[in-house]
């Protein structure tokens, strides 16, 4: 099981090429994905909810994660020792994997801070 993310941008109006009738769809502009064994990694370092649960704490739009993503990353990348500890039993995600998928994240908001957050876990 795994994390699926996406920025997506407002909804726009295309015509379909088969049939010419319009319909509403929203453009990708990030995805990424990451798997669920670095929850306790995410909830140790305090951006689980900013990563996996973003409608609950209120965030909507990229921009509303930025500075959680912001401020957890530099606390993760100051402190590698503390929260490898919670690596993957099994090795497959580790926080060599972890610190570049929030940044890469992280740097999609900042690119895209309008756009909308959509997650699948």
């Amino acid at each position: 099981m795994s994390l699926d993310v996406w920025l997506m941008w407002k909804e726009v109006k295309k015509q379909c090429d088969h049939c010419d009738s319009f319909y509403n769809t929203r453009e990708c502009l990030y995805d990424a994905n990451i798997t669920h064994n670095l929850c306790e990694m995410a909830e140790k370092s305090g951006i689980y909810y900013a990563l996996w649960r973003p409608e609950e704490i209120g965030c909507k739009y990229a921009k509303d994660i930025i500075p959680i993503l912001t401020e957890w990353l530099k606390k993760l990348k100051k402190e590698p020792v503390k929260y490898s500890k919670y690596n993957s039993i099994n090795w497959w995600w580790t926080y060599k994997y972890f610190v570049p998928f929030v940044e890469n994240y992280l740097n999609a908001c900042i690119e895209n801070p309008e756009s909308i957050i959509k997650v699948n876990r």
